[in-house]
């Protein structure tokens, strides 16, 4: 009798511990949206999405503000490029910059939790200038804009912007400001260089000559161009996009810093959209998923272990990043045809299980031209007790967050 008593006992505990395995962790406590910037004029995060905009301390934002509201800027508009004070959500000017645009602002990153390095266009040149904010004084000037720093905000990837406005306008800058040679299919001395923010040296890392024959068929009249660098969590390898115009070709690539071990991701169709590691060597893109739909797609670099996350609830395109603990992927859609909502989602990396946190309505004069569009954006603070993002749910483009507890 004992003995079938313990049996039963230790079923009962099997069972409990099965079914506490089963059951999705907790969704985080996350508030209604919270307007951070002042209505008058547009304000947007000063950097593109999954890249902190918050420094360490998370006393301050990097914002952009701007009258521009509804057409591409010019090199001759500059926006101010400014902080918001996360106790008190006033902003405080810093300076302004001539190389931005509505969808990475002027690609600002904190280098430490007093210093930010973002692009300006200077003396018909795309820089990147490295400044003190509690004092407001440049500290050094760059003849390379940039386009992802390392976790160590010792490095940075550079690439061209004057490439990118005749390739992918949005995401360009006017003026000029590199050698755009739009009458090169592939040119051996442009692609992405790795700086070094110390001491400005550079070094062209994977040249767009080199993955000639690495990405789909072209035509004599296509331009091939690289955008969207994001470095690794360890910053030892790079992740970045070659797209071709007109037939709209994307590859995903990676590389290690050294220039070692180019790699494409997928195979032909699978293209590449969006994208965030989630360590030092798994990297979730959105793509073409066997070439059908696109899905959020986690895999190892170098394998083919391709996995979609979300349990075809996250079965679209949509900007998804990671929370610092890596327990959680927010990530927002585009527009949806009929209603205009954007809708941001949480995905508990565990279980897969998606919740819906918010969906806004963004009006026809935004989203009916892409050159000036509001992408929600998301991005996490570093203590991942906050989630940024961009709206234009009041009829105006303003910065928001939500605050997550646990």
């Amino acid at each position: 009798m004992a003995g079938k008593n313990f049996i039963f006992i230790l079923l009962i505990i099997i069972f409990i511990g099965v079914s506490k395995a089963q059951t999705p962790d907790k969704f985080p406590t996350v508030s209604e949206a919270i307007q951070i910037t002042k209505n008058g004029k547009e304000h947007f995060y000063a950097s593109y999405y999954g890249i902190t905009s918050f420094n360490r301390s998370q006393q301050y934002a990097t914002v952009l503000q701007t009258s521009i509201k509804h057409k591409l800027p010019t090199e001759n508009e500059p926006a101010t490029l400014g902080l918001v004070d996360m106790k008190t959500f006033g902003f405080i000017p810093l300076t302004t910059t001539r190389a931005w645009n509505f969808q990475e602002g002027c690609m600002a990153h904190w280098l430490d939790n007093s210093t930010i390095i973002f692009n300006d266009f200077r003396n018909g040149k795309n820089v990147s200038v490295i400044m003190n904010i509690e004092n407001k004084k440049e500290k050094k000037v760059l003849p390379f804009p940039v386009s992802g720093v390392a976790p160590n905000g010792k490095e940075a990837v550079s690439l061209n912007f004057s490439r990118l406005r005749i390739t992918r306008t949005d995401y360009g800058y006017g003026g000029n400001g590199q050698d755009a040679q739009k009458d090169v299919v592939f040119p051996d001395n442009d692609g992405i260089f790795l700086v070094n923010l110390k001491t400005g040296a550079s070094k062209l890392l994977v040249s767009l000559a080199q993955i000639k024959n690495m990405v789909p068929p072209f035509t004599k009249s296509s331009i091939e161009y690289f955008a969207h660098t994001r470095f690794n969590t360890d910053g030892t390898k790079i992740f970045w996009l070659a797209r071709g115009i007109p037939e709209w070709n994307t590859s995903a690539f990676t590389v290690n810093k050294d220039g070692s071990n180019l790699q494409r991701c997928f195979p032909d169709k699978w293209g590449g959209s969006h994208f965030d590691w989630l360590d030092e060597d798994e990297l979730m893109i959105t793509a073409n998923y066997d070439g059908k739909k696109y899905a959020h797609i986690l895999f190892t670099i170098g394998k083919q272990d391709y996995k979609k996350l979300g349990k075809g609830a996250l079965d679209f395109d949509a900007h998804g990043t990671f929370s610092p603990n890596k327990k959680w992927m927010v990530t927002d859609g585009y527009p949806d045809k009929n209603s205009g909502e954007q809708k941001i989602y949480l995905m508990d990396m565990k279980t897969e299980e998606v919740k819906l946190l918010g969906s806004y309505v963004e009006p026809k004069e935004y989203s009916d031209k892409g050159q000036w569009r509001c992408d929600i954006h998301s991005r996490w603070s570093p203590k991942g007790d906050m989630i940024g993002f961009n709206s234009t749910k009041t009829g105006e483009r303003q910065a928001y967050i939500y605050r997550v507890k646990e």
